[in-house]
């Protein structure tokens, strides 16, 4: 792959087996430079979020994002290159596919709807996308909590300061111009299966033939003494975002949860705020998901931002003055000054109304789903963080896997099988969380590793951790390490196996495309 200079802008120019493509440059979901990616099998994978592209077409073939790349003309001729590219194409590097439009006739106002997705996400709207991208042309309702359109939901912990038109996923006329009808702060409280019928809160009723359920999943929050005091926000808005920002601004922020959302968090306020506290049940953060000693090393980079961290305690009581939060008092009696107090210590499913319906949910209230996407009702499929699902790589392992990535790709694969194309779930899991300025990337899917083999120096934060069970790689994550975590999601995504010993020798040609 090389980045080629065509005056107007950069294309990506690609040889594989001897053909020539050229593309855009830059993913469409956060601007990657492309040409640092994975080429394989026919496809680029971008090296900073995983999303795919097919080098033939441009178009996007795993997520995340929305848009695929221009694909431009190239001709061969005594032994040079030629790419012909247009200008608007170059400086837009971006192309949305094209879209049927709705062409029914009781749009917007009649009290049935061909598709109804329950949930505003990025499940929620990929389905609607892939459902016109398929030439589907009668009506689909969108309906969210949300006050607003679908937005970039993972970057509120990451950049408090967002606002929702900074966030949007798509532009307001973008919904109009291919009829995805969006019904905001609309709360679902019913699901009648049989007679295929939603009731909301204020006592609309919408009848459907096709279902897609992804209503995502609501924060836990505190139960401890004074858990109704002011200023105590679990970050589920832009709002809430915003307004932690606002009060943390030279007061004292104490966040609880040392996992990605609180972390995060921590990450951005010891900028903004005077002191930043982290409280935290596990002994180092991350350690479930990324083990002791990468847990320890991020730890000590926040230490060196001035975040104080309160570990193997947790919180017993928040106390306020004149109704607004001014301490926070710890299990271990520590009292920790607090004028603001961020909470992220996980969420749940947010599948309360379809206890009452026939859907099947398990013991946590996930919702329980084929490879197609299917609940065990016909018609009605389930997408995104309220779902379990068979991890097709790891023999098929029911599984919850809350991550962006995934539920763009869950709800294509929702929208196919509305339109009966039989598709599956096989994505690889990829994931990632910005702090300080600096990146680290994951792909796999970790769950009950029983050691880490880490390669590079933990200390320069520059390293890449395999997470191994027996003797298979089940995961990666890495910091400064491009493009190794698309790379080991290309091998994983080829099915291929990676054995504990490929990654203990400390070779790692293979991987970084000085080998075989």
């Amino acid at each position: 792959m090389r980045e080629v200079e065509l005056g107007w802008g950069k294309v990506l120019l690609v040889k594989d087996n001897g053909e020539f493509h050229a593309l855009g440059h830059k993913c469409p979901h956060y601007g990657a430079p492309l040409v640092k990616g994975v080429l394989s099998r026919g496809r680029v994978r971008c090296p900073w979020h995983g999303a795919c592209f097919n080098i033939s077409t441009g178009d996007l073939e795993d997520f995340p994002g929305l848009d695929s790349l221009h694909k431009f003309q190239v001709k061969i001729e005594k032994e040079k290159v030629y790419v012909r590219a247009s200008k608007q194409a170059l400086q837009l590097q971006r192309r949305t596919k094209v879209m049927a439009k709705c062409i029914s006739t009781s749009a917007g106002h009649s009290s049935s709807t061909n598709v109804l997705i329950v949930g505003a996400g990025a499940a929620g709207l990929v389905c609607a996308e892939t459902l016109r991208q398929e030439g589907f042309s009668d009506r689909i309702v969108l309906c969210t909590l949300d006050r607003h359109l679908p937005y970039d939901r993972p970057k509120l912990s990451k950049s408090l300061d967002a606002q929702p038109e900074q966030l949007a996923l798509r532009p307001k006329e973008f919904f109009r111009a291919y009829g995805i009808e969006v019904l905001t702060e609309a709360q679902v409280v019913t699901v009648d299966v049989r007679n295929k019928k939603v009731v909301f809160k204020d006592g609309f009723k919408l009848e459907y033939s096709k279902l897609l359920l992804a209503p995502g999943s609501s924060p836990k929050t505190l139960s401890c003494k004074g858990k109704e005091v002011e200023n105590v926000f679990t970050i589920r808005t832009p709002e809430d975002a915003n307004r932690v920002v606002r009060l943390a601004r030279g007061r004292n922020a104490v966040v609880v949860g040392a996992g990605f959302l609180g972390m995060e968090v921590a990450a951005y306020l010891t900028e903004k705020a005077h002191s930043v506290s982290v409280v935290e049940l596990e002994e180092t953060p991350f350690r479930r998901f990324l083990g002791e000693r990468v847990g320890r090393a991020l730890m000590k980079m926040f230490e060196n931002n001035r975040v104080k961290f309160y570990m193997q305690t947790e919180v017993s009581e928040l106390r306020a003055q004149e109704g607004k939060l001014k301490e926070v008092v710890l299990k271990s009696s520590k009292v920790v000054r607090a004028d603001v107090c961020v909470v992220g210590i996980g969420a749940v499913p947010a599948t309360g109304f379809l206890r009452q319906s026939s859907v099947n949910l398990d013991s946590r209230g996930f919702i329980p789903v084929n490879k197609m996407m299917q609940t065990n009702v016909p018609g009605v499929f389930a997408a995104g963080d309220a779902v379990t699902f068979p991890l097709a790589w790891r023999n098929n392992r029911k599984v919850n896997i809350p991550h962006w990535q995934m539920a763009h790709a869950q709800g294509r694969v929702a929208a196919q099988n509305m339109l009966a194309q039989e598709a599956e779930i096989s994505t690889v899991p990829y994931l990632w969380t910005a702090m300080f300025g600096k990146s680290l990337r994951y792909a796999g899917y970790g769950e009950g590793f029983d050691d880490v083999i880490i390669q590079g120096d933990l200390e320069e934060l520059k390293f890449v951790a395999f997470y191994t069970k027996g003797d298979e790689v089940i995961a990666v994550a890495s910091m400064n390490y491009d493009p190794i975590v698309s790379k080991v999601a290309e091998v994983l995504a080829s099915g291929r196996a990676i054995r504990k010993r490929e990654v203990e020798t400390g070779d790692m040609s293979w991987l970084t495309g000085k080998g075989s």
